[in-house]
């Protein structure tokens, strides 16, 4: 997940008339409170001086409560760069990379370096940072960068300063952000995908969402079937597990990875010298991490503690050669030299583009509380429900289950949003990208997707390793090309086989996905 990642207006009951309110219809204003904010008229403009004049900004309004459209207002940024071809043009591509806490509006202009020409003739690319990111109206709580590691194993004598940490976490955006936090939601942010599409005059919008995009586009489709055209989820979050559950699903999907690696790198022993068989090579790890709980191992510098390891090597372990010469370099540093480790598990995170605009250093983290916290009532309320599921979990699997299942600060988190979780259950037809070894959303979320939206169709890469599928050279791009440019999805769900090199390899995630809230991590949330 890497790397989505929600509070909102109304009761369940009273979802049915806000889907009517939003019709684009020439009903008066009383009879829809919503007409001025689809009505509104794009101002664009360049987005930047250094950018292409192609690529045009605009901010348009949207109500912070869709409950109360008369009171206060939000901003939402969007960004386009318009098809050249007018008589292939079908409409327009809505575009968001994951998170949740992910900006988008960048999105056009690194799609068009990746997407094919036959999709661009077809689409005027748009973007959108969500609200509360970026340029719309962003969220900030003021979190130091201690607070911004949520990361956090499970350990009895640190039990204590951990809740403390959550706790502290939900008072400071409580504090800074107050009410506004219940209406920065998945839910909410579908609903201003359709205002977007109100405003660019179109009766239906096509979409692609990698990672937590997925799930917006899913709930999108649940609230919109009528409006929704030609969607393609990449990468998906299985809606059944919204959100405690996703997190928790990095941990269950590592092992099946960490067993298959050990397997692999166990069959080259003479190469990397990790252990002979999958027992040798699972102790050899293990064995480091001890090690580095004894004493930190300086690993290029870097002084890393065996939770350091677990934590940081996680994502590694679906690309079955970069993990093995990462931890055959930490093996040959715990013996006493200092060694880089291939692909280092700890990357620089990229910083979102701001076209001048102020954004809080912690923006993502907070726009990541703010809607994995509200979204779903399911998170336990007590500390030691936590307590009992991370010692729990690390025994299960003890790669990262105690960093999955212990405190986060949803526990305490004050201004949960007033609808429930979306239920996907509907029949639009809609094309899901999946890679086998997804160290963010592994395969059985990508499945769980695919159960609820029974009108789509699913595309498996066997052997493909990496979050992010479409735009990388995959064999499920030609499915995903057929289905934006003609409408047609397989008859039947597909698999098709990666690349042997790219079996081996994580994905260098050329996509735009972001990386986790916190200190720089090699793999992003959802």
């Amino acid at each position: 997940m890497r790397n989505s990642r929600i509070a909102l207006f109304l009761a369940v009951g009273a979802v049915t008339p806000l889907v009517t309110a939003l019709t684009p219809a020439t009903a008066s204003a009383a009879e829809n409170p919503l007409r001025p904010y689809l009505q509104q008229k794009p101002a664009w403009h360049r987005c930047d001086t250094e950018l292409p004049a192609s690529f045009q900004c605009a901010t348009l309004k949207v109500p912070l409560d869709y409950g109360r459209p008369d009171a206060k207002k939000l901003d939402i940024a969007i960004s386009r760069m318009r098809t050249s071809t007018k008589r292939e043009r079908r409409g327009v591509l809505l575009l968001n990379p994951g998170g949740p806490g992910g900006p988008g509006i960048d999105m056009p202009q690194y799609m068009a370096d990746e997407l094919p020409k036959a999709v661009k003739n077809k689409y005027d690319l748009v973007g959108f940072d969500p609200r509360g990111i970026g340029r719309s109206s962003p969220v900030g709580c003021g979190l130091t960068s201690d607070e911004r590691n949520w990361e956090r194993p499970y350990k009895a004598e640190t039990f204590t300063q951990d809740v403390k940490w959550a706790r502290t976490v939900a008072e400071k955006c409580d504090k800074k952000q107050g009410d506004k936090l219940r209406h920065v939601t998945t839910r909410n942010t579908a609903r201003d995908m359709d205002v977007i599409r109100a405003v660019l005059g179109e009766q239906k919008i096509s979409y692609l969402g990698y990672s937590y995009g997925t799930y917006l586009g899913a709930v999108y489709t649940q609230m919109f079937p009528k409006r929704t055209d030609r969607f393609v989820l990449d990468s998906a979050v299985d809606p059944a597990r919204v959100w405690r559950g996703m997190i928790q699903v990095w941990a269950e999907g590592a092992a099946p990875a960490f067993t298959r690696w050990a397997e692999w790198t166990a069959a080259r022993h003479a190469t990397y010298m990790l252990g002979r068989t999958p027992e040798a090579v699972r102790t050899t790890f293990y064995g480091l991490v001890a090690q580095a709980d004894r004493k930190p191992i300086d690993l290029d510098g870097t002084l890393l503690t065996g939770d350091d390891i677990r934590q940081g090597f996680r994502g590694m372990f679906f690309g079955t050669r970069d993990a093995a010469e990462a931890v055959a370099a930490l093996k040959k540093a715990a013996a006493g030299g200092s060694q880089a480790a291939g692909r280092a598990p700890r990357t620089p995170e990229p910083v979102a583009p701001s076209f001048g605009w102020a954004v809080p250093e912690d923006n993502g983290d907070a726009g990541f509380w703010a809607v994995v916290c509200a979204d779903s009532r399911a998170w336990p309320r007590g500390p030691e429900q936590y307590r009992r599921d991370a010692i729990r979990d690390k025994a299960k699997y003890p790669l990262y289950g105690d960093f999955a299942s212990h405190i986060k600060p949803c526990a305490f988190w004050k201004k949960t949003g007033s609808e429930p979780a979306t239920r996907i259950a509907n029949k639009v037809r809609a094309l899901i990208l999946q890679n086998e070894w997804d160290s963010q959303t592994p395969l059985n979320s990508g499945r769980g997707l695919r159960r609820a939206m029974k009108g789509s169709k699913m595309v498996t890469v066997a052997g493909g390793v990496g979050h992010g599928v479409y735009g990388t050279k995959s064999c499920a791009d030609k499915t995903a090309t057929t289905y934006l440019t003609t409408g047609r999805l397989p008859a039947n769900d597909v698999t098709c086989k990666a690349a042997p090199d790219a079996q081996e390899r994580n994905n260098p995630d050329r996509l735009p996905l972001p990386t986790p809230p916190g200190v720089a991590r090699m793999v992003s949330p959802f």
